[in-house]
């Protein structure tokens, strides 16, 4: 019988955005980020290399147009601060932006084919900045694909203006 920590190694158990830095938004914003945070949380791999394999608490900021990965232990302990320049991710989330309000504006006049080929190229800037993150992360934090695909969901709520 476990306690059920094994179930929480290599993992993010919480994600916590610094108000100060991103922000209150529109009510519809703060759901999306709500979303994002709670998908990622439900299923994620997130490593230290060199840190014992455990449950993470995230505390993300944006700090001088850079992104800040405030590591913590599960009781909230400092573990790691990580800073990524948000300069080589803001043309992707802006193409991602772009492509999103044409899928949107889509839905309500194309075709299905039309609206799946929006939806695949998407689908695919979407790809490319998670791999992009998952680059950028190289070395600091392990993530698998999908864990990376989640925070680049989240990198993108934290610049939706509502």
């Amino acid at each position: 019988m476990t306690d059920g920590s094994e179930d929480e190694a290599g993992r993010l158990v919480a994600v916590e955005l610094d108000g100060a830095s991103i922000g209150r938004s529109t009510p519809d914003v703060e759901h999306e980020r709500r979303i994002a945070i709670y998908d990622l949380i439900e299923d994620n791999r997130f490593v230290l290399p060199g840190h014992p394999t455990g449950a993470y608490r995230l505390h993300l900021a944006v700090r001088d147009s850079r992104l800040v990965f405030d590591v913590r232990d599960a009781d909230d302990g400092p573990l790691v601060l990580h800073i990524l320049s948000l300069t080589p991710l803001r043309k992707i989330v802006r193409d991602y932006f772009t492509i999103c309000d044409s899928y949107y504006a889509a839905i309500r006049t194309a075709t299905p084919s039309q609206i799946e080929t929006i939806d695949m190229g998407r689908r695919g800037v979407h790809d490319e900045g998670s791999q992009l993150l998952m680059d950028r992360l190289a070395g600091k934090i392990i993530v698998d694909f999908e864990t990376a695909r989640r925070l680049f969901t989240l990198v993108c709520a934290l610049h939706w203006k509502g």
